[in-house]
């Protein structure tokens, strides 16, 4: 059964009382294709609370949900002739993309496409769903969301990039949600955003609950944009996570930021991030869980390091949610939900 979703508040007996939120990390990126309606369709079935598309936008202006907005890892574009003249190279957040891009795609364009595992090494079973699911777009995602009685979590792609290009994601994403009937603030919505302006824009549009994600390093990139010095080292401070509930409800973080690794890898002492978040009633939600040894905390990994298959090989993921919990999250994005509510479900027995 998903949980019920309740409000940010102090840290106290409340919040202890609830049970943490599993999010659907892409849907179920451990068993499908990421963000294909059979990835979120799984992760429900896991037993996910809340199903997360990363939102970008098409050329006609229909949010669509991709990992990013160039295509080639995540779709047979690269098969489509009819598209070669269009592959390009585009600056992204600073940073030189080649590829196909979304925007450059109108709706009708990219249903011709089909969506492919963007890890295959790390994840060859996951092969056998290629070319199978059409990329959804946002209101697909709702809908599935509401028959199956779960929640979404979308996060904005590059906001101030798609700014930029006349395509603002945060008008069309609220107007999905509100023809959905999700407006309030008790509705199962969490909106996130690893930028800050797009997020203090959207408090004076929505009383959704908003969530600011913070990098393992670096900064949001319409800070950089602006000149401004401030890092994400600088948010998760006590004084930067009171400044972050000025207009947020939460922190989604890297694991890292929660326990952090030696150069050896290892897991050294927890950092003070969560009580500091609670005490600036902020939710702090972790990401991201993953089966794989590769993706775990080497403290977490199983078998022999010599075989080939170790990478992607299952290691101890509930030993390494379950320090989590101990800790205190207020909810883990996994790729595969079912291990996340699996560990929940144990608990709650003892």
């Amino acid at each position: 059964m998903a949980a019920v979703l309740l409000q940010p508040g102090p840290a106290g007996a409340d919040r202890r009382d609830r049970e943490p939120i599993v999010i659907g990390h892409r849907g179920s990126a451990a068993l499908r294709p990421e963000h294909t309606l059979p990835s979120y369709e799984t992760a429900v079935a896991l037993g996910a609370d809340f199903i997360e598309p990363d939102l970008v936008s098409t050329k006609d202006h229909v949010l669509v949900a991709r990992h990013e907005n160039e295509i080639s890892g995540t779709t047979d574009v690269g098969d489509h002739p009819e598209f070669a003249s269009r592959r390009t190279t585009k600056t992204v957040d600073g940073v030189p993309v080649t590829g196909w891009f979304t925007e450059d795609f109108t709706l009708a364009e990219l249903r011709t496409l089909r969506a492919k595992e963007r890890i295959p090494g790390l994840r060859p079973d996951n092969t056998a769903f290629d070319g199978l699911a059409p990329i959804p777009t946002f209101d697909e995602v709702v809908e599935l969301a509401q028959r199956y009685g779960v929640g979404v979590y979308p996060e904005t792609k590059h906001p101030t990039y798609f700014d930029s290009l006349g395509l603002s994601l945060e008008e069309p994403l609220l107007d999905v949600l509100a023809r959905h009937g999700w407006q309030d603030r008790r509705d199962r919505v969490f909106i996130q955003s690893f930028e800050t302006a797009n997020l203090r824009d959207l408090r004076t549009r929505t009383t959704l609950p908003l969530i600011q994600l913070i990098n393992a390093s670096g900064a949001p990139y319409d800070r950089v944009a602006a000149g401004d010095p401030l890092t994400y080292d600088g948010m998760v401070t006590p004084q930067g996570l009171r400044d972050v509930a000025e207009y947020a409800d939460g922190v989604g973080v890297a694991t890292s930021r929660i326990v952090p690794a030696g150069p050896d890898g290892r897991l050294l002492a927890p950092t003070t991030l969560i009580r500091d978040a609670h005490r600036a009633h902020l939710d702090v939600h972790a990401w991201t869980i993953r089966d794989e040894n590769s993706q775990l905390p080497v403290d977490y990994r199983l078998g022999d390091p010599a075989s080939p298959a170790h990478p992607r090989a299952t290691g101890n993921v509930m030993g390494w949610l379950g320090t989590l919990y101990d800790l205190g999250v207020d909810g883990v994005f996994a790729d595969n939900p079912g291990t996340a509510r699996a560990v929940l479900a144990a608990r709650s027995r003892r």
